[in-house]
């Protein structure tokens, strides 16, 4: 097995040489910066994050000013990025932090993940980037790497394997005899991930681990890490209302928890006679036209969505609640709406002004 005391140097010499040195958020200490690329990189890739986190700073220059910005506005900023309780409990972080620690991020890896929305290893990529800790990061790139290097067999999201991985990826961390080391150190690991050591095709050539990597030399790139236990993706069936008055749309906010949890969505139902009767309740036509279904792939399911297009029939705008609002269709881009649905309303937006 590879010497545990050459890991590290080995890594932060390629990091130095090979690894990613111009993203956005790098070559900062800024601990807010940091942070809002940390959270939005969580399942996402960097070419998706890069304009979402530069329209963020352009808005939200400090975590103040993020505290201070009302919800929609984050929203409907965050909209397209997805898994969006991340952007919930940013908001709620940035309120903490402007609010309690006075506008400051803590500095150690414990007093971050008490933080919404902050785990572990995000924690511990804060503390390293921003404050040079000493702390152990474990993201996916981050197991992939090691399980294919130190041949770890499971799923890296099983319990047992994850602790192992946790202990394996402590054993591993450089002295912190300097600041530098050990941020080249936790940049190298995702950089490592991310650039060659990739879930696909590995470009085993180019990594400084190939010799002594247990995965090359056994060929196994494939199967290490161990894929998920495969399990049946249920599907799921949903209608839902375009409702139209002049130019726009009905628009209701969904609950904060849950799926698109807090951004503006479609009215909907279970089945067409109930989205008759919504459409009636709303003092629309009964009678709905039949729109192109789409399906909406989730994590854990895929939602098969049927719209149907509306015309409302004198619907006083005064009675419009906080959660209910007409929206323009030129102006629909104000609005955090789900992909699917902004998908929908963009394909029928130049049919409908």
């Amino acid at each position: 097995m590879l010497a545990l005391t050459d890991f590290s140097a080995r890594l932060i010499a390629w990091q130095r040489i090979h690894g990613r040195h111009d993203l956005p958020w790098q070559n900062t200490r800024d601990a807010y910066r940091i942070w809002l690329s940390e959270i939005m990189l969580q399942q996402t890739q960097v070419s998706t994050v890069i304009p979402y986190y530069a329209r963020f700073l352009e808005r939200f220059p400090t975590v103040t000013a993020l505290a201070d910005a009302p919800i929609d506005d984050v929203m409907a900023l965050w909209a397209g990025l997805g898994y969006y309780s991340r952007a919930r409990n940013l908001h709620r972080c940035a309120q903490v932090v402007a609010f309690e620690h006075g506008g400051a991020f803590p500095q150690s890896v414990d007093e971050l993940a008490e933080l919404p929305g902050i785990g572990r290893s995000t924690a511990a990529a804060i503390a390293s980037f921003a404050f040079g800790a000493r702390a152990t990061i474990l993201d996916g790139n981050v197991k992939r790497v090691l399980a294919r290097v130190f041949g770890v067999e499971g799923f890296p999201g099983e319990k047992r394997v994850e602790n192992a991985l946790w202990t394996l990826a402590e054993s591993l961390l450089p002295d912190a005899a300097h600041k530098d080391d050990v941020t080249a150190y936790t940049q190298g690991l995702m950089d490592l991930g991310a650039t060659l050591c990739v879930r696909g095709k590995p470009d085993c050539a180019r990594c400084p681990f190939a010799a002594d990597c247990v995965a090359k030399v056994e060929g196994r790139q494939r199967e290490l890490p161990a894929a998920r236990p495969k399990k049946a993706v249920p599907t799921r069936k949903t209608w839902m209302l375009v409702l139209k008055d002049g130019d726009s749309i009905l628009l209701e906010k969904r609950p904060p928890t849950g799926i698109w949890g807090g951004l503006w969505s479609l009215p909907e139902a279970a089945d067409e006679a109930a989205l008759a009767a919504v459409a009636h309740s709303l003092g629309g036509d009964e009678h709905l036209q039949r729109l192109a279904p789409l399906t909406h792939t989730f994590t854990h399911f895929k939602l098969d969505i049927e719209p149907r297009l509306g015309e409302a029939r004198g619907v006083p705008r005064e009675l419009t609640s906080a959660e209910t609002v007409w929206a323009p269709l030129a102006r629909i881009d104000s609005f955090g709406l789900p992909a699917p649905v902004k998908k929908l309303l963009d394909a029928l937006t130049g049919s409908l002004i």
